[in-house]
């Protein structure tokens, strides 16, 4: 099995209502976004988004390709996300650290406060070290939230130079996400 590229390993773990400001691996480059989804049914936006999000869906619909010989993020699954066109494009392997899935009441509406979603980790081949957590999360006052978290640092020199141009593409692979997150919620 590979080995992770970095040793702080499950910082993104951070089920409702831990903050995900703070408390962050030093040394890293740290990204915590949150965006309101606003939804008329909150727990039927909050079961889709997660789903979503565990079925690889957040990461396809915002554009990325998704290898993967599991159908849903669950912790041990290796991951190749890929980002570009033909050759262009940089592939960059990850390993699942933890997933969640929505917690249901008995007549199957989700349960208010609670996240959902995955964390996972740098492999080999990534062109960062590091990790990143994707989150559903249905408030206490039943508001649905999408929310990303990463801390990274380059993999090589040679995308430590390319550390601008890295940045701007995380940025517009995050605006991705936060539209893939309105469409699975259902807005």
């Amino acid at each position: 099995m590979e080995q992770f590229t970095y040793e702080e390993r499950g910082a993104t773990d951070r089920p409702f209502p831990e903050p995900l400001e703070g408390g962050w691996p030093a040394g890293y480059t740290v990204m915590v976004e949150s965006h309101e989804i606003p939804a008329e049914d909150p727990s039927a936006a909050f079961i889709a988004l997660t789903e979503g999000i565990l079925a690889w869906e957040l990461h396809r619909r915002a554009g990325l390709t998704m290898e993967s010989d599991a159908g849903r993020a669950d912790p041990g699954v290796r991951v190749v996300s890929g980002f570009g066109i033909g050759p262009a494009r940089i592939k960059a392997p990850c390993r699942v650290l933890w997933s969640r899935a929505p917690q249901l009441d008995g007549a199957g509406r989700a349960v208010p406060g609670q996240r959902g979603g995955f964390g996972y980790g740098t492999l080999p081949g990534h062109p960062v070290r590091g990790e990143e957590g994707f989150y559903a999360e249905l408030t206490a006052d039943n508001r649905v939230v999408f929310l990303c978290s990463a801390y990274s640092v380059p993999a090589s020199l040679v995308y430590r130079l390319a550390a601008p141009v890295t940045r701007l593409t995380q940025r517009y692979v995050l605006a991705r996400y936060v539209k893939a997150a309105r469409e699975l919620a259902g807005v």
